[in-house]
């Protein structure tokens, strides 16, 4: 049976998407390690453990808070475009869009330097043993959990054989590994030594740069050297507002944070309590918000170095009030963006960590599509990500194709504090339900007073376009894709998983929304994993999603 009750402890507490991955941060912490420490070495036993939702060859971004100084850093670790990679190669090579998938969807990887970056500014161990957990499991190998047997199975065919390095890794002797078999990725583990004895200039500069660039280079790629070597991540100050006196802290652009803050304001304006948990009532105006906060997330959020973002008057309460002004309690309005990507299998992971002295790693890590370019990098054992397929090739969209220019991100890792200090960190994959995600977890502890475990468990929605092609039906992942969808095929629907009662599907109809049911326990509706803390005694409460192979685990 299902449990509702969190992990408590009063040390240490880790949060990730796979069992061996929370294993792996226990293990750092136990050896003295710090929460950052313990985060990079999670993160990475991820990239063995779930290969299609995170890689070395991905992005990062992390939230930090640094308990000595009493201070919030945002990390961005996203690539930017190869410099070739502009409109005109497209135009020259009659190339309407980017592909999907493929070398030409391949933008700079940051996840690594994002991982160094972090360790040498607060790590505490020598990277050797931060790496140590991953390196094993990917040389020892790991038995493949039910959720990514159905992962390998269902991209086997259209994605792991159509590259030789990739089918090479994923497909041994030719075929998926099942469920309970075992996985081994030699070349990954040898690639995390030499990061490990040599840091982030081996990935960037040295020997696995040039494999990388070779064989993308071979798939027809324009991915180069001088691109990895410009590379650098960023510090950025994180976005935050207020809702019923906590304060929320959000990714700034070019992630969607701040379309998680935009709906929180617009929320506070009403009494949601009185509303009811997860009434047809609170939904609609959940709905409501997030289709005016997502309206603007998708004219506004791109790269700040290349667009400019109104973002003090998005957050201001003043506009929330303006929006707010649009709902009609009674009644759900019309709204369609065309621009879409189909939803496709998990393409992210979060975790989150918090360790003794009360330092707080909030991270997600990416590849954009489950098993993203669909490219390992030789014999580096990398998986690449196709990040460069969010570009539009529409140069009136705020997310046009330029090089150097890092695309618009879905990711967002959230850090709330009470007071002044953590009270809870969270974070989910599901790409454009992200925002919408974050915001069900938020009101379920601040308005409804569920623990947090309660709140990860509780029946979720999602509100997007439904595309109907060949009796199959797909949610589409997010309004700023480079792939047009004709707007007769697409209509916004909420998607509901069949847990919640059918009276609110129903009162959903009669306010007019176009319900749709998913299965109970879908990845469409994300991964979340989050920590409660309790300032005054240090008791953390961990909370793992059961939509995938999640576990909490503290001391």
């Amino acid at each position: 049976m299902l449990s509702d009750q969190p992990i408590f402890g009063s040390h240490a507490m880790v949060s990730c998407a796979h069992y061996l991955a929370t294993r792996a941060g226990l293990q750092v912490l136990e050896r003295g390690g710090n929460a950052v420490d313990a985060a990079v070495a999670a993160n990475a036993a991820m990239t063995v453990v779930y290969p299609s939702t995170c890689s070395a060859g991905g992005d990062v971004f992390m939230l930090i808070w640094e308990a000595r100084n009493r201070r919030l850093h945002a990390l961005n670790g996203s690539g930017r475009a190869p410099r070739a990679l502009a409109p005109e190669y497209f135009a020259a090579h009659s190339l309407r869009e980017i592909p999907a998938i493929g070398p030409l969807s391949i933008t700079v990887p940051g996840a690594v330097d994002g991982w160094f970056e972090a360790l040498e500014r607060f790590g505490r161990l020598p990277v050797e043993e931060v790496f140590a957990p991953a390196i094993a499991y990917a040389e020892e190998g790991i038995p493949v959990s039910p959720k990514l047997a159905g992962w390998l199975e269902r991209a086997a065919k259209t994605v792991l054989q159509r590259w030789e390095a990739t089918a090479r890794v994923f497909l041994p002797g030719g075929r998926p590994p099942g469920c309970g078999d075992i996985l081994r990725q030699p070349d990954l583990a040898r690639t995390y030594r030499l990061l490990a004895r040599e840091g982030r200039e081996a990935f960037y500069r040295g020997p696995l740069a040039r494999t990388i660039v070779d064989y993308v280079q071979r798939c027809g790629g324009v991915l180069s050297l001088e691109d990895l070597q410009a590379h650098h991540s960023d510090w950025v100050t994180p976005l935050s507002t207020t809702y019923r006196g906590y304060e929320v802290f959000e990714f700034p652009p070019n992630s969607q944070g701040l379309t998680v803050l935009e709906m929180l304001n617009i929320l506070e304006g009403y009494d949601l309590k009185a509303l009811g948990y997860q009434s047809p009532e609170t939904l609609h105006l959940m709905i409501e918000a997030k289709k005016l906060a997502f309206a603007d997330r998708d004219r506004y959020i791109s790269d700040p170095a290349f667009v400019e973002i109104p973002v003090e008057r998005l957050l201001s309460k003043a506009y929330a009030e303006q929006l707010r002004a649009r709902i009609n309690p009674e009644r759900a309005s019309f709204h369609v963006e065309v621009e879409s990507e189909p939803e496709r299998d998990g393409d992210t992971m979060y975790l989150c960590v918090v360790d003794r002295e009360g330092n707080a790693v909030s991270l997600i890590q990416s590849l954009f599509y489950s098993w993203g370019s669909g490219i390992v990098a030789g014999e580096s054992g990398v998986l690449l990500h196709n990040r460069g397929a969010y570009f539009s090739l529409n140069p009136r969209h705020v997310n046009y194709l330029q090089p150097g220019k890092r695309t618009m991100h879905t990711l967002t890792p959230a850090l709330v504090l009470r007071d002044g200090e953590p009270f809870l960190v969270l974070g989910t994959m599901g790409a454009d339900a992200q925002p919408q995600i974050h915001v069900q977890l938020l009101t379920a502890v601040i308005d409804f007073g569920l623990n947090i475990q309660q709140a990860l468990n509780a029946p979720r929605w999602r509100s997007g376009l439904l595309l109907q092609q060949g009796g199959r039906r797909q949610l589409l992942q997010g309004q700023q894709g480079a792939h047009p969808v004709e707007e007769h095929a697409a209509s916004e629907v909420v998607a509901l998983e069949q847990r919640f009662p059918n009276a609110v599907a129903l009162g959903l109809e009669v306010l007019g929304h176009r319900v749709t049911i998913w299965g109970p326990w879908e990845d469409d509706m994300g991964h979340a994993q989050a920590i409660l803390l309790t300032p005054d005694s240090h008791v953390l409460q961990g909370a793992a999603d059961p939509r995938c192979d999640g576990l909490a685990l503290g001391w």
